[in-house]
């Protein structure tokens, strides 16, 4: 029998606050905000985030500045959307390979804040950096080669969709990762051939909502029903309950499929002045796969983190551990 580990979180939401506090005399130095929790996440096979921001690089946005009631640096806005525009230093790539991430999702509604040129640019980054990556494609070829991560002899196809883009035209479907039953179907369908198990990711639900709504649970419903895993779903910002279930698949056998339909914000300033938005979870899976070929859940663990903010010289954020 053949037992791995896989650690999963909700957003990386590299806000500009986090940023500055990062910057250094000649770059950014993104590290010491994961440095407590890397000890967890390296401790994992496999090792899943989704990364809420791009890495489009110094460009001229068009996006004006929102004003802030505090003296903290101010996110951009899109003048079209009236939504924040993210873009982060490329440095924050190599933190999280350092961190022990494997894989990060980038179907969003920030993934085109800059663009179709800032969108291809954030997943050459990840390349150069050596992180896989699901959700987003620079053509219709890597659109239509889904993700595959081999950890000891186990195959996990990991998918990922968002349910907008915050207002912004997607010009060619394959760019982005949409909701869409039959491709979501079809998706799921062909990494069935290829895996031994399937993680699908989705951005959606409502911001600030403790709990998911019935429109994420039907959705949840419709990829377990075609065989997915787990579902882990990110958007809200804050935690839901992580529910299990055990059904029969086709062949009888049982299984075990986990909803995550939050895992709350890994990385984030306070948003709306509300403490549950620093808070996020490392989702902690042991997957067992038998001499027989049957891939499953026998532990399901939970890490509670926050975000700690502390002022000195200057502003320091940091992800914990708590509890």
């Amino acid at each position: 029998m053949i037992k791995i580990t896989i650690a999963a979180v909700g957003d990386l939401l590299m806000k500009s606050e986090i940023i500055a506090a990062a910057k250094q005399t000649n770059g950014y130095t993104f590290d010491p905000i994961f440095a407590k929790v890397k000890p967890y996440l390296t401790a994992h096979d496999l090792t899943i985030g989704n990364l809420e921001t791009t890495f489009s690089g110094k460009r001229k946005l068009g996006a004006a500045r929102i004003r802030l009631k505090c003296n903290c640096p101010r996110e951009r806005i899109n003048p079209k959307t009236g939504y924040p525009v993210f873009n982060c230093p490329d440095e924050l790539a190599s933190t999280l390979k350092k961190t022990g991430f494997h894989v990060v999702t980038t179907a969003n509604n920030h993934c085109v804040d800059g663009g179709v040129s800032g969108l291809k640019r954030t997943l050459n980054v990840l390349d150069k950096y050596g992180l896989k990556h699901t959700g987003t494609s620079r053509s219709v070829k890597e659109a239509n080669r889904h993700l595959i991560m081999r950890v000891k002899g186990v195959n996990i196809g990991i998918l990922a969709y968002t349910k907008g883009t915050n207002a912004i035209p997607v010009p060619s479907r394959w760019l982005v990762n949409q909701f869409d039953q039959k491709k979501m179907a079809a998706d799921i369908h062909d990494l069935k051939k290829q895996t031994d198990f399937i993680i699908v990711c989705l951005h959606f639900g409502k911001e600030y909502q403790t709990y998911p709504s019935k429109d994420q649970k039907k959705w949840m419903q419709f990829l377990f029903r075609q065989g997915v895993n787990v579902v882990l779903g990110a958007h809200p910002h804050v935690l839901h309950p992580i529910t299990q279930t055990v059904v029969k698949d086709i062949h009888g056998q049982a299984r075990t499929r986990v909803a995550a339909s939050s895992l709350g914000n890994f990385v984030s300033t306070k948003l709306i002045k509300h403490t549950n938005t620093i808070r996020g979870m490392i989702l902690s899976l042991t997957l067992s796969k038998s001499k027989s070929g049957i891939t499953d859940i026998i532990k399901v663990g939970r890490i509670p983190t926050m975000v700690e903010r502390k002022k000195a010289k200057k502003t320091v954020f940091t992800v914990v551990p708590v509890g």
